[in-house]
């Protein structure tokens, strides 16, 4: 990872000198988007390289600049906190999510930006640009569907790429490879997600607390909930499913017996997933967890279950890998959990969530 950096930071430096060569506006703008690639890609990485490094913590340092406790929830979520605001019928700003994320594109300041969108169903392909990947992004009560269909092949309903994200009673809709939780820190409260293959999948550092998980008719008869992408035993990235409920989806209950339903597949070599207090209902199966070719990546991956409840919790009949642990220790599962100990981002003022702080 300090190599990745290193690299990353001399390529910044090489193209930064190539700004004054560039001759018309093509030019200049495939040049910024090159350096803006290369800086996220650096302050990417030296999260990553934190001091901290090596712990299992997945919300490292200014969660709770995100988060209230679930004894004080924050009244959020109001049209009159909001910048502008969309509707179906035409009575306000906007009737369309893509016309108000243009305009909030063309706001002057550097302050949080509100799009308050009322309820109704919007049937658009959203591109929120480089504000999915500033810090912070926060959605509540909003439903993202991809209506691809089981047969389609991967079809992404959110990929989130935002430090420091909150997703609040919000649903995600898909089948196979249904939420990205692409990268940085993300937090997800409450929320329902519907999938198939790999439907929770990405690089994140990634907290899923009191959310209904339900896994759907596969046109493959396997499901696998999550596909973790962890590359480097460094990494403080992992996924962490907290007192959360994985049950059929309706579509699935009718043939739950003919498919094979397992709670994650090593999608990169050091993949790490972590089911805490979490039900498990009898959709999964007793393996527990699933290969993802051969023998790559179990001894390397970590996957581990504590106190889990329902019939599909017994880990008596689970994988023999290297890499998958019984918890038993709550100081160990306690590392998976929220951290609220550090102080907040200076500068932020973000709506509040309620949360639940460790186990």
């Amino acid at each position: 990872m300090q190599l990745a950096l290193e690299h990353a930071m001399i390529a910044h430096g090489d193209t930064f000198s190539l700004g004054s060569k560039c001759r018309n506006e093509r030019e200049k703008a495939a040049w910024n988007d090159c350096l803006e690639l290369y800086d996220h890609t650096i302050l990417s990485s030296t999260k990553l390289l934190i001091p901290t490094l090596g712990a299992p913590k997945l919300m490292l340092k200014h969660g709770s600049a995100l988060l209230l406790p679930t004894s004080k929830h924050a009244k959020t979520g109001s049209s009159s906190l909001a910048n502008i605001v969309v509707s179906k019928d035409g009575t306000h700003d906007y009737t369309t999510i893509g016309a108000a994320i243009t305009a909030a594109s063309k706001r002057s300041g550097s302050g949080r930006y509100v799009i308050y969108v009322k309820a109704g169903t919007y049937s658009e392909n959203v591109q929120i640009g480089s504000a999915v990947v500033g810090d912070g992004f926060i959605a509540r009560g909003m439903t993202f569907r991809n209506t691809a269909g089981a047969s389609n092949h991967q079809a992404v309903a959110l990929r989130s790429g935002s430090d420091l994200s909150v997703f609040y009673q919000c649903s995600f809709e898909g089948y196979q490879d249904t939420l990205y939780t692409y990268s940085e820190r993300q937090f997800y409260r409450e929320c329902d997600i519907y999938g198939t293959v790999d439907f929770i999948f990405g690089n994140a550092a990634v907290v899923f607390q009191n959310c209904n998980i339900y896994a759907r008719n596969p046109p493959n008869k396997i499901n696998t909930v999550t596909a973790q992408g962890r590359t480097d035993p460094n990494q403080n990235t992992g996924i962490s499913i907290h007192d959360c409920k994985v049950t059929a989806a309706s579509d699935l209950k009718a043939v739950q017996s003919s498919v094979k339903i397992y709670l994650g597949r090593p999608w990169k070599e050091y993949s790490r997933t972590v089911f805490l207090k979490t039900y498990l209902d009898s959709l999964i199966n007793s393996a527990g967890w699933m290969e993802w070719s051969g023998d790559f990546a179990l001894k390397t991956l970590y996957y581990g279950e504590y106190m889990n409840t329902g019939p599909g919790s017994s880990t008596s009949g689970r994988v023999d890998w290297a890499g998958y642990h019984v918890i038993t220790s709550s100081t160990e599962a306690a590392k998976f959990t929220v951290v609220t100990s550090s102080p907040a981002i200076p500068g932020y003022h973000l709506p509040k969530v309620p949360f639940t702080s460790g186990l």
